[in-house]
This record gives C-alpha cells, structure tokens and sequence, in this order.
C-alpha cells in the first residue's frame, strides 16, 4: 500500500528543504515525527505537516493500516518558479532578487 502527499509552492529554497528531506527519507513515520519536531530548520514543520497529510491520506485509503509499520519510502524536493524582484542599486542599476520556490513529495509504505 502506498501513499502520497504534495506540498507545492513552497516559499523557501530546494537546497534547504532537500537538507531535511535526506534526514526523514527511509525512516519510520513516527521517528520521522520526532526529528521533524525538533529540526531548528524553518522548512521542518511545513514538512511535518506534509507527513501527517500523508498518513491521513494512508489511512484513508485503508482503515486497517498500523501507522507504526509505515515508513517514508520516498521524499524528493524540486524547483519550483521562481519570483524575481528588483532592487535599486547605485548608478541607475538593477540588482535581481530571486524569491525561490519548491515543490516537496512525501511517498509511505508499508514496512515488509
């Protein structure tokens, strides 16, 4: 049984919440919980509740499932657009500030 959650539009960067993302991927739901719980990052707790979006999802899918036994089998980030603004610079210049975006997908699986 699989199941899936898509968190998009994410204002922050990719790089910082693949940081996260590598710290859960391949980790049991409930001890992927704590560590988001106690992540200092600010990208940890839209994705903790991206994790619980998806075990909502499994256990919608199926009453039956043991939220224990479920395990994040995949968590990947991409870019998403990006905003560009600018900012007045001396001499009638430009400067480019980019306000990045991401998407971030959660996948569970049942452990074996």
């Amino acid at each position: 049984m699989e199941a899936r959650a898509i968190l998009r539009y994410h204002r922050g960067s990719v790089r910082k919440a693949r940081l996260i993302l590598d710290l859960i991927r391949g980790v049991a739901v409930p001890e992927a919980q704590k560590i988001l719980m106690f992540s200092t990052k600010r990208v940890a707790a839209p994705i903790g509740k991206l994790l619980d979006s998806a075990v909502a999802n499994a256990q919608q899918k199926d009453n039956r499932v043991d939220v224990s036994q479920l395990v994040v089998a995949d968590a990947f980030g991409d870019d998403g657009p990006i905003m560009k603004r600018f900012q007045a610079r001396a001499q009638g210049r430009a400067f480019v500030i980019r306000r990045r975006t991401c998407h971030v997908t959660l996948v569970l699986r049942e452990k074996e």
